[in-house]
């Protein structure tokens, strides 16, 4: 029986594939086999010896304590990919907002509650305050082309946008994924130095930290409007009040409201909506409790953030599964200590992911007290046996 803590509320379609005969599902479970979490921060919790995965049920995993977890053996999941097209439809959204001052234009109409038959006199003479551009001809840059910057690509290059995208980690499945009418740059330097629109879509690294700055807005049009869906961090927040402030920027729209930037003209702050669909939280909860299930019943590893994807049908008696630290040498111990014990290697296959890695044997032969000999190996993080 697998025991299954949910820090936050995960949708019934996700935890409802978990068998009841095989798992237990609640939010007061002392010592579970795993974890489901949306928001909840993760940075003080104990987390037990019994501990085998956590499943956060969106992209980013800032509040998850992903060393403490690889040194632990914990694979950590998220589910990239199952938000995309409700955070898509939010940054649209913003393009809009950003561009026809609708937030602005909203606030403005409310003051002119209860001046009756005045008010379509008032309309018409003060709304041409409220002016703002089309977004049909201009130039988007997508910085970050995941799952969501595609997305976002692709959609606006059919609003008629001339779009561009940089991503030095672009795949090639996600080159494929986009849109013809999308221009590949190599740098952000050409997306920051000409297009009318910015929109980020990377994650938060010591690489992208505050790539918004003073600095990288000096080299943009002054009348730009970036847009921020992805995390917080990305931008400095200085830097863009004082470019509002001075004539260097149109407008900021972010999903990521702070004190300073609440109440800001040409700030547009919204309370982190991007996932806040009944879809995209479905999507993620069905993915996070699938991963969940294909690890602790199959060993097998997908969409993890600090271990590489491993994935294995068994064919012999049991499945040998082990994270360890990624060291020259630690297979042929590994394979020594299965021939010790007269084990046949029926497959095998190993992945590493920067400092961890995964090996999984598929053998036939008796595997008793295996798991404390490979767990003496040097190196050697976490075993588990499913047979």
């Amino acid at each position: 029986m697998y025991n299954v803590l949910t820090l936050n509320k995960i949708a019934a379609c996700g935890t409802d594939l978990l068998d009841k005969a095989k798992y237990t599902v609640a939010e007061d479970i002392a010592d579970p086999s795993a974890i489901l979490v949306r928001s909840a921060s993760m940075h003080e919790m104990e987390l037990g010896d019994n501990l085998l995965a956590i499943a956060r049920a969106g992209a980013g995993v800032n509040n998850i304590p992903i060393d403490k977890c690889s040194e632990k053996g914990v694979v950590v999941f998220n589910t990239p990919g199952a938000n995309a097209n409700a955070v898509k439809e939010l940054v649209l959204t913003g393009l809009f907002l950003s561009s026809r001052k609708i937030p602005a234009a909203m606030d403005w109409i409310k003051t002119l509650k209860g001046k009756g038959d005045e008010v379509g006199k008032l309309v018409e003479k003060g709304k041409s305050q409220f002016v703002g551009p089309e977004i049909a001809g201009k130039k988007l840059g997508v910085i970050g082309l995941g799952a969501i910057g595609a997305k976002v690509a692709n959609a606006a290059a059919e609003l008629g946008m001339e779009v561009m995208g940089a991503d030095p980690f672009l795949s090639v499945a996600g080159a494929l994924n986009l849109s013809p009418k999308v221009k590949y740059v190599k740098s952000n330097k050409e997306i920051f130095e000409s297009c009318d629109y910015i929109s980020l879509h990377v994650p938060a690294t010591p690489e992208t930290k505050g790539m918004i700055n003073d600095e990288t807005i000096a080299t943009m049009k002054k009348t730009v409007r970036i847009l921020n869906f992805a995390r917080g961090d990305l931008v400095d927040s200085k830097a863009i009040l004082n470019a509002l402030e001075h004539g260097g920027m149109a407008c900021y729209v972010t999903d990521f409201a702070t004190d300073d930037l609440l109440g800001v003209d040409g700030v547009v702050a919204l309370p982190h909506l991007g996932a806040s669909t009944p879809e995209s939280e479905d999507n993620c909860a069905v993915m996070a409790c699938k991963e969940i299930m294909d690890y602790l019943e199959n060993g097998n590893i997908t969409n993890s953030v600090n271990l590489p994807n491993v994935s294995m049908v068994m064919t012999g008696d049991a499945k040998i599964c082990i994270i360890h630290k990624n060291v020259e040498g630690l297979i042929t111990s590994i394979t020594k200590v299965a021939a010790e014990n007269k084990l046949n290697i029926e497959n095998m296959e190993s992945k590493s992911k920067k400092d961890y890695a995964y090996t999984v044997l598929d053998v036939k032969g008796n595997t008793d007290g295996l798991a404390a000999k490979l767990e003496a190996v040097d190196n050697v993080v976490a075993v588990r046996i499913i047979k």
